[in-house]
C-alpha cells in the first residue's frame, strides 16, 4: 500500500499520485506534457491526485479543470443538494457533517453522465471528511455473478419529490412545470403529476455498463443509495407507516418492476467496502476521475470542510435501450 493511503484492497494502484518538480509550482504553470500523462493515467487506472501544487484560488481550479477540452457541466436532475461555486464549480454534497455517503458514480441514476469529475480541496478537514473511492471495474469483477447478471437487465429509479426530498424545483432547476416535462421527455423520464402538485418520476436505466473507450465492463448505478435500505431503519418504518411504500422519497427496483430484496444490498455494499481506496486530504489537493472507472463517497467529519467539484464531458446511452 503506497504511504499516502490510509485504506486500500491488495493490487490498488489508485489514485495516481502526481506531484511538482519544485515544491509550491502553481498547478495552471505545470509542464504542457502533465494534461498528456494525466489523460493517460486516467485511461488506465482512472484516478490521479495532485499534491503539492499551488492552486491559489477556486478560479485556478475551475480553469484547470476546464484545460482538458471540454466545457464543464451544469449539475442537473440533481439526487443531493448543491450550491453553485463559480460557473460550472459546486460544492460537494450538502448533507450534514455527521452522514456518510456511500460509494457511487456521479449521476450513475441516469441514462446521461460526466465522464470526468475534479475535486479540489480547498480546507481539509481535521477529522474525517475522505473522499473515498473504488475502481468500478473491480467492483464488477467481484461482485456475486447472481447479482451481476440481474442487475445487467437494468434498474428502474423511482423518485417522489417534496418535503422528504429535494424538491422538484430545485432538481430541475425550474418552477415551471412545461419545462420539467420537456426535459424528461428529453431524458427518457417518465414523469407524473400528483394530486398535491408533487412529482413522481420513473427511469429505466442501466445497472451495469461497457466504458465506451476502454470497453471494460463497469458496475454503474445507485441502486443502494436510492433502494429503502439504504434509510437507518426507523426513519425507513416511519416514512412507510406515513407515506406509504409507492410514495417513498425514493426507491429502485428490477427492470421487470420487481422489488429488490435488502440482502442482495448487503452483498453489495460489502463488495463496495472490500474495494474501499481511502486517503486523507491536504488542503490543495486535486483529484481527477474517470466517472465511469471510478467511484467516490465522503466520510463523516467534524470541523471545517470545503471540497468543491467541477463536471466535464457528458456521456448518455440513450441509443442503447
Amino acid at each position: 500500500m503506497s504511504t499516502f493511503l490510509s485504506k486500500a484492497p491488495g493490487n490498488n494502484q489508485l489514485p495516481v499520485l502526481y506531484t511538482p518538480h519544485t515544491p509550491g509550482q502553481a498547478l495552471l504553470s505545470a509542464p504542457p506534457d502533465l494534461a498528456d500523462d494525466l489523460s493517460r493515467s486516467l485511461r488506465d487506472v482512472g484516478g490521479v491526485l495532485l499534491r503539492g501544487f499551488a492552486v491559489p484560488s477556486v478560479e485556478d481550479f475551475r480553469a484547470f479543470a476546464a484545460g482538458f477540452g471540454h466545457p464543464l457541466l451544469s449539475y442537473e436532475f440533481a439526487s443531493t443538494p448543491r450550491s453553485a461555486v463559480q460557473s460550472g464549480v459546486y460544492t460537494s454534497t450538502e448533507y450534514p457533517a455527521h452522514q456518510h455517503i456511500p460509494l457511487h458514480n456521479e449521476q450513475a441514476y441516469t441514462r446521461e453522465w460526466p465522464m470526468k469529475i475534479w475535486f479540489h480541496c480547498v480546507t481539509a478537514s481535521p477529522v474525517g471528511g475522505e473522499t473515498p473511492i473504488a475502481d468500478s471495474r473491480a467492483v464488477y469483477r467481484d461482485m456475486p455473478a447472481a447479482i451481476r447478471e440481474r442487475f445487467a437487465a437494468g434498474l428502474i429509479y423511482e423518485r417522489n419529490y417534496g418535503e422528504f426530498d429535494v424538491p422538484w424545483q430545485k432538481v430541475f432547476n425550474t418552477d415551471d412545470r412545461t419545462e420539467v416535462e420537456a426535459f424528461c421527455q428529453r431524458a427518457r423520464i417518465q414523469c407524473e403529476w400528483k394530486p398535491d402538485g408533487d412529482l413522481r418520476t420513473r427511469q429505466r436505466c442501466q445497472g451495469v455498463a461497457a466504458h465506451p473507450w476502454t470497453h471494460d465492463m463497469v458496475w454503474f448505478n445507485q441502486a443502494h443509495l436510492f433502494h429503502v435500505s439504504n434509510l437507518q431503519s426507523e426513519v425507513r418504518e416511519s416514512l412507510e407507516e406515513v407515506l406509504g411504500v409507492e410514495n417513498m422519497p425514493r426507491n429502485v427496483y428490477f427492470a421487470d418492476g420487481q422489488a429488490i430484496p435488502d440482502a442482495m444490498f448487503d452483498e453489495v455494499r460489502a463488495v463496495l467496502d472490500a474495494q474501499t481506496v481511502m486517503f486523507p486530504w491536504q488542503s490543495g489537493d486535486v483529484m481527477m476521475l474517470d466517472n465511469m472507472l471510478v467511484a467516490h463517497a465522503r466520510t463523516p467529519f467534524q470541523g471545517p470542510r470545503k471540497v468543491v467539484v467541477a463536471m466535464a464531458e457528458s456521456h448518455s446511452n440513450f441509443a442503447d435501450f
